[in-house]
């Protein structure tokens, strides 16, 4: 059995959730080979190369792929398919827009947010909003998975894989138009060690700022925010953890006037440690908490800060 791993990359840093891929991929077969998609990514292709149990890297290019548009992505991971048993996308943004589609291209269901790989056509995933888990088999000839990434370890250094270069697709129909980069010197929300995310309670975009940046600053932390804060506008969008939103497990996650809805939990509630600080006693968030607070955030904000020293 062959699997084809399709690496998470900017086109200059491979990140770690290839890495947790390839761990995925290694409980299936042996022959793990990692796909790299984009433009001017050889460092990409030579730091996958490296990753303990790949077999071989394939270096795909072109501007479409460069840019991460799907219908590229997809024609060449179809094109590439057919010497390969399995393809593992993480499940990310971008592979989730992308795996359907080369799933309905092989005439395959498409299984999403595996947790857990029980034999070679046998997985675990989460539904419900992660309340319950589900084991799906398939027939598939092609099996096309979507993983999540906090499920599993990343996978060491240490291999050797030679790089092998293939013609990269375009696409014919979709064109790129512009992008805005946001830079920050926090680390990556789903690759952060720590998490300080607020809620509706921070009642104001200034409110959110002011107190959840600085906090998280001073821990190097990541900043979150649940859906309702991101609907009201307190933070944008990329920062959203949750069902709808991004899924995360660092090693600590601070929820601040967070009240815990279901889907806010679906998102975090693997954590290593969870705090939670919030003036409601019952708020559900206390229930998945390994620490809680009960107390205004105006108080207890500041007086964590000068704790930190």
């Amino acid at each position: 059995m062959a699997v084809l791993v399709v690496a998470d990359n900017d086109n200059a840093h491979l990140r770690d959730t290839t890495h947790k891929t390839v761990t995925a991929a290694l409980a299936l077969s042996s022959d793990v080979d990692v796909l790299v998609l984009g433009q001017g990514a050889d460092a990409v292709a030579a730091a996958a190369g490296k990753i303990d149990g790949v077999r071989k890297v394939i270096l795909a290019e072109s501007a479409d792929l460069g840019h991460g548009i799907a219908e590229a992505i997809c024609d060449t991971i179809v094109g590439l398919a057919g010497g390969y048993d399995a393809v593992l996308v993480p499940a990310t943004s971008a592979g989730k827009n992308f795996a359907p589609r080369v799933a309905a291209r092989l005439d395959a269901s498409p299984i999403s947010d595996v947790i857990e790989v029980v034999s070679s056509d046998t997985f675990v995933r989460p539904i419900y909003a992660g309340n319950a888990l589900e084991t799906v088999q398939t027939a598939d000839k092609t099996k096309v998975l979507t993983v999540r990434p906090t499920a599993f370890k990343a996978a060491g250094e240490g291999g050797s894989a030679a790089v092998e270069k293939v013609a990269g697709a375009s696409a014919s129909k979709t064109r790129f138009q512009s992008e805005e980069m946001v830079k920050s010197d926090r680390p990556e929300l789903t690759a952060a060690k720590i998490v300080v995310s607020g809620g509706r309670a921070m009642g104001s975009a200034e409110e959110f700022q002011k107190v959840i940046e600085p906090l998280a600053d001073k821990l190097g932390a990541a900043v979150g925010a649940s859906r309702a804060a991101v609907d009201a506008g307190y933070a944008p969008n990329d920062y959203q953890v949750g069902q709808t939103g991004k899924v995360v497990a660092p090693a600590l996650y601070i929820a601040i006037g967070i009240s815990g809805a279901i889907q806010h939990l679906a998102g975090m509630k693997d954590s290593k440690v969870i705090v939670a600080i919030n003036k409601d006693a019952d708020a559900p968030i206390f229930q998945v908490a390994d620490y809680g607070i009960v107390g205004d955030y105006k108080t207890v904000v500041p007086e964590l800060m000068a704790a930190l020293g």
